[in-house]
């Protein structure tokens, strides 16, 4: 019997953006005596099905993104006589999909740290249950991904985790309705394990894949003060304070090591906590801006950002303390207007972010957003190939609506056409160049140039393209792209590296 995971896609670039880290991580949850799993990431090249045997275990995680293709996947190893299972946040969301449309024997929810080996020895035993809960596994069970399974060169970044959970409540996000609201937050021990391993085989750019790495805000510490709940406070000074020791830690490693998280807007004002950023070459954190107005951002429950010049100063803030911005913003909100379009892309090129996306508004499942327009979508939804469009993912993608919540004021080729405008004046050629300053050496900004191309042609083109034929040519374009990228962020492997020593005496700020 042999264990297959597969992550799904219908687009292959033949080189990698980013470890997809379950991957491995699912590899490590697989006990030894059944061999190593044979790992496929269609985003790299499309699995060979003659390789999937009868009796063989597969196991596919799904995204709302990508779960048409699973689902063919999923389908067509059943046919061939393998236990198919499901994981992944859509498997957790929408279970009976995968019996219905993707040949599932069983689906797997929540984490799969904890289950995955069961299911392979039910599997074994010919005892496949249908559901498996895999829960919210602790972060002491948190598993170290199998590094040593990587295939060579296939892969710009790699990817390690710290931390699980996302105390807001955005209501376009799903994370905390699935991930949970409580941060799950690794040692440090196994953290750096992770990073060195990776150092080791020639890994020097790495992402910490966090759902948010500032999990306890000044804020948050403030007000359990106030409300006079001392184990609160004593709770959150404990994360923080672990995060400091992570973040010394990291500073102890190679020197030409990068980092790249995902973080809140709130961090700017906790200067000691970039300070210990920046030290530990954290120079890159995605920041969910989402709007540049203040009746913008309580429409998505987000009213903690600030707007105007207020937001300006506080972006600036992390380019102070040596950390770059991937600003995310949204489009499509009911207080969106057509000035909103030019009134963001000046302020994205005025708060000198270094990146930026933008993306239209979507209702993704498990989200606030999602179950309001569900609801209000009512029996009479609209439905194209037979799918209700609140199954929008099951629509063929060139056939899919480009804004599924009507706008009071503009029709959706419009905000489509206005937000690929700004796509394209921040990411002109000239204007990249222009940022490029933000690195030294030559190397570094050809870098960053071709970088910015390709988040352009995988994110614009490819993701709001008005039809298949241009999502083909940005596709092939992104392909050409990866090629001199893996080669300018791949470093001589350190197969000798040893693991810095970890001080876990030493004093953190906790408090400015």
């Amino acid at each position: 019997m042999q264990i297959h995971l597969i992550n799904p896609s219908d687009i292959s670039f033949g080189r990698g953006v980013i470890t997809p880290r379950w991957l491995y991580v699912l590899a490590a949850a697989t006990p030894r005596h059944y061999g190593d799993p044979i790992l496929v990431d269609e985003t790299l090249v499309q699995i060979d099905l003659s390789t999937i045997k009868k009796g063989d275990v597969v196991g596919i995680g799904i995204h709302t993104a990508n779960v048409l293709r699973g689902y063919q996947v999923g389908k067509k190893a059943r046919e061939l006589g393998a236990w198919v299972v499901y994981g992944g946040i859509h498997a957790t969301l929408f279970p009976e999909e995968s019996y219905e449309l993707g040949g599932a024997h069983a689906v797997v929810k929540g984490d799969g740290d904890d289950v995955w080996s069961k299911v392979i020895s039910d599997c074994a035993a010919g005892t496949l249950e249908r559901l498996y809960e895999g829960g919210r596994v602790g972060s002491d069970r948190f598993l170290e991904a199998r590094w040593d399974l990587l295939p060579d060169k296939g892969y710009m970044w790699a990817s390690v985790q710290t931390v699980r959970g996302c105390p807001k409540h955005c209501s376009f996000c799903s994370v905390w309705r699935t991930d949970g609201q409580k941060p799950r937050q690794r040692s440090t021990d196994a953290v750096i394990n992770e990073i060195v391993e990776l150092r080791r085989r020639g890994y020097r750019f790495i992402t910490l894949s966090d759902d948010n790495f500032y999990p306890v805000t000044l804020t948050d510490i403030q007000l359990a003060e106030r409300q006079g709940n001392q184990a609160r406070v004593s709770e959150l000074k404990n994360l923080r304070e672990e995060r400091f020791e992570l973040m010394e830690a990291m500073s102890q490693l190679p020197s030409d090591m990068v980092f790249f998280t995902q973080i809140t807007m709130e961090a700017a004002e906790d200067t000691q906590f970039l300070d210990a950023m920046s030290k530990a070459r954290i120079k890159g954190a995605l920041v969910g801006i989402e709007a540049v107005t203040e009746e913008g951002l309580k429409s998505v429950f987000k009213d903690f950002n600030l707007a105007g010049d207020n937001l300006v100063a506080r972006l600036k803030e992390f380019k102070k303390h040596n950390v770059h911005v991937l600003g995310s913003f949204i489009f499509g909100l009911s207080t969106d207007r057509a000035e909103t379009f030019t009134a963001t892309a000046k302020l994205a090129l005025e708060a000198d972010i270094t990146f930026a996306q933008f993306v239209m508004m979507t209702p993704f499942p498990g989200t606030v957003d999602f179950m309001k327009w569900e609801k209000e979508q009512g029996e009479g939804v609209k439905k194209i190939d037979g799918v209700p469009i609140t199954r929008y993912w099951l629509i063929p993608p060139d056939k899919r609506p480009k804004l599924y919540t009507p706008h009071p004021t503009m029709n959706p080729e419009e905000i489509r056409a206005r937000t690929q405008g700004v796509w394209d004046a921040f990411y002109e050629n000239a204007a990249i160049w222009k940022r490029a300053n933000c690195v030294k050496s030559m190397k570094a900004k050809i870098a960053f140039f071709l970088i910015s191309k390709l988040y352009r042609q995988m994110y614009a083109n490819t993701g709001i393209a008005t039809d298949s034929a241009r999502r083909k040519s940005s596709t092939n374009s992104a392909k050409w792209l990866t090629l001199p990228l893996v080669w300018i962020f791949r470093a001589k492997p350190m197969p000798e590296l040893k693991k810095p020593e970890l001080n876990t005496n030493r004093p953190f700020p906790i408090l400015g």
